[in-house]
């Protein structure tokens, strides 16, 4: 947790009620995103017990396991759902745009929607994944088959799941996750996990405090668990005696399981509410875009009859994810920054970025030590807060992406430090700068050492060059 997350958390506590984190929303919320709460049977390795879904708050669908032991009633579980979730995938795939590559020479095309997947907590993505994982390999003939509905839902929620661990990703959301990324309440992260808690402190009822609501949210009979897992005590009191009949009452086992999910089913929808009166971020629609081009990419995959999902990646794949993933953390936390001064208030506390006031500014100045004179301008920034880069480092300001700035020397002064940059793009071909492209003294302005310059994709080995200290050469057994 950062100083400044710390401090909103103790502002709330003091407060009694959650403390805005952001300023603007940091992902996108779907015109009809597929809400998604999907619990398991209690001592059994993901075993299905019901999931309730819908894109209509007025409607939510109950799927429901009589008995989730049985293996042919959870497939029959996994053919329903995965029914629900290809009617709801499918419509996205009707109409695609072309998108220019290969800078003008070459086109692509993605479509234009996606979709998007609402869980209540990170569980839900793991019950899914492994959900996908036992699914995806099943066959549709031979020995004990599944309906064909069984491995194309595996597939497509592994898809989802594995889209979740990609930073700024937005094709399967979790609501604790999206509110404590927008909201810090006066209550620890662990308790934050409990969806009604949380927004007990977001968005209290009339007349109670964060705590006071918090407190009464915790209450299994107020507000349930939202899965995968149920309450212990529901599980002992009311489920057992159910499931451990010879013939499972399936009428009143969904009648019970409905109240259960029901209070989650409207938390869920409180949550839409509340991030879309959020104004969206300048980055979140081209990270919607790049959502927009993952699905493309693997429901072409699917229409082609491309493979499933491997069972492990091996060691060139794994070590290539992992580097797309750190890449795309850097890169969304760099657009969150730039999106968000909140945000970039916790990057001017560690020395990252400062800001200050333009006292100084030479837009014509031009160096002619090179072969050929270029554009250099400089500028002098005084500001109180504390400088924590060497001369030599270069540093951006948001408000010019594209241009770059050199510290040239960093001087305290009176009222803090007088930073003296020079200044390199984003200011046209010639050797006057275009109007606006230098900043005027007199105006405001922030650096800092985040940026969103291009960073090359890493250089793996291929496959088949695969040292034996990782395993050799992958084998068609470890692709399964």
């Amino acid at each position: 947790m950062s100083t400044l997350s710390a401090l909103a958390r103790a502002e709330a506590y003091a407060a009694g009620r959650a403390v805005p984190l952001a300023t603007v929303r940091h992902l996108h919320v779907h015109e009809r995103p597929l809400v998604l709460i999907p619990v398991a049977l209690a001592g059994e390795a993901n075993a299905p017990l019901a999931a309730m879904l819908g894109t209509d708050r007025a409607a939510p669908r109950l799927l429901v396991v009589g008995q989730p032991r049985n293996r042919d009633q959870r497939f029959a579980f996994a053919a329903e759902l995965g029914r629900a979730l290809t009617a709801y995938v499918e419509p996205c795939t009707g109409v695609a745009e072309p998108v220019p590559v290969d800078r003008g020479r070459d086109v692509r095309y993605r479509y234009l929607d996606a979709p998007q997947l609402w869980v209540p907590n990170p569980g839900g993505v793991d019950f899914l994944r492994l959900f996908g994982r036992s699914t995806r390999f099943r066959r549709i003939d031979g020995e004990y088959p599944v309906p064909a509905e069984v491995p194309l839902l595996g597939r497509w929620l592994t898809f989802f799941a594995n889209s979740a661990e990609v930073p700024g990703s937005a094709l399967l959301l979790t609501a604790v996750e999206a509110l404590g990324l927008h909201w810090a309440t006066g209550q620890s992260g662990t308790e934050d996990a409990h969806l009604g808690a949380q927004l007990a402190w977001i968005d209290p009822p009339a007349g109670y405090t964060g705590p006071d609501a918090a407190r009464l949210a915790e209450d299994p009979a107020v507000s349930p668990p939202a899965g995968p897992a149920t309450d212990p005590d529901f599980d002992n009191r009311v489920l057992a005696p159910l499931l451990g009949l010879p013939d499972v009452p399936v009428d009143e086992l969904t009648a019970v399981l409905r109240g259960v999910l029901a209070p989650t089913w409207h938390l869920m929808w409180r949550t839409l509410d509340l991030l879309r009166a959020l104004p969206p971020g300048a980055h979140v629609a081209a990270r919607w875009d790049g959502d927009r081009d993952a699905f493309s990419a693997f429901a072409q995959h699917l229409a082609d009859g491309g493979p499933p999902q491997p069972r492990r990646d091996g060691a060139v794949a794994a070590a290539a994810r992992l580097h797309r993933l750190e890449q795309a953390a850097t890169r969304y936390a760099v657009q969150r920054a730039f999106d968000d001064p909140l945000v970039m208030a916790e990057h001017r506390l560690t020395g990252a970025a400062f800001t200050g006031e333009v006292t100084l500014a030479q837009p014509d100045r031009v160096d002619d030590t090179g072969r050929r004179p270029v554009l250099r301008p400089r500028i002098m920034v005084a500001t109180p807060e504390p400088v924590r880069v060497a001369p030599g480092a270069s540093l951006t300001c948001p408000a010019r992406p594209a241009q770059k700035a050199v510290v040239v020397s960093a001087t305290p002064a009176a009222a803090g430090t007088d930073v003296v940059l020079e200044l390199s793009g984003g200011m046209g071909r010639r050797l006057v700068a275009e109007p606006g492209s230098v900043p005027v003294v007199g105006e405001r302005v922030l650096y800092t050492t985040l940026s969103e310059a291009y960073r090359p994709p890493g250089a793996f080995p291929d496959p088949a060059d695969t040292p034996w200290t990782h395993g050799g050469p992958p084998v068609p057994e470890d692709v399964g």
